[in-house]
């Protein structure tokens, strides 16, 4: 169970000042942690959909169902050290070069939607995406 401390502040990083101003009327009141789970896991939801949706990533194959045979110099034991997002806590780089159709946008697809799951932003961009916004910025 929740100590009353803890639903405060709680309550508090939810800046529900409006709860908050009544607080001591709400001590024994046995609703409120549910209610501040509801609103924890609502807001949550919806952060992760807006940044799924602002990361432009559209559909695209899981990583399970990636084939690694298929590209034979692909290094599946980086690829899932890339799932672990360490590049990002050292805010270093990934670039993804090959020929086409190897599985760099799907390998790039899944990284930056693990990295959305574990509360991250970023956006899904091709080179030739990216050159097209750079050039029209220049004109």
């Amino acid at each position: 169970m929740s100590s009353p401390e803890n639903l405060q502040e709680r309550a508090n990083a939810l800046r529900l000042y409006g709860l908050l101003a009544h607080w001591p009327d709400l001590t024994d009141a046995g609703w409120v942690a549910p209610l501040l789970q509801w609103e924890e896991d609502e807001r949550a939801r919806r952060s992760l959909e807006r940044r799924i949706r602002d990361a432009h990533l559209g559909s695209f194959k899981p990583l399970c169902d990636f084939d690694w045979a298929w590209p034979t110099r692909c290094d599946r034991a980086t690829v899932e050290e890339l799932m672990s997002l360490e590049f990002v806590r050292d805010t270093a780089n990934v670039v993804l070069i090959g020929p086409n159709g190897v599985g760099k946008s799907t390998l790039a697809l899944n990284l930056a939607y693990q990295a959305l799951v574990n509360g991250h932003t970023a956006l899904f961009t091709t080179a030739g995406q990216m050159l097209g916004e750079l050039a029209a910025l220049d004109s």
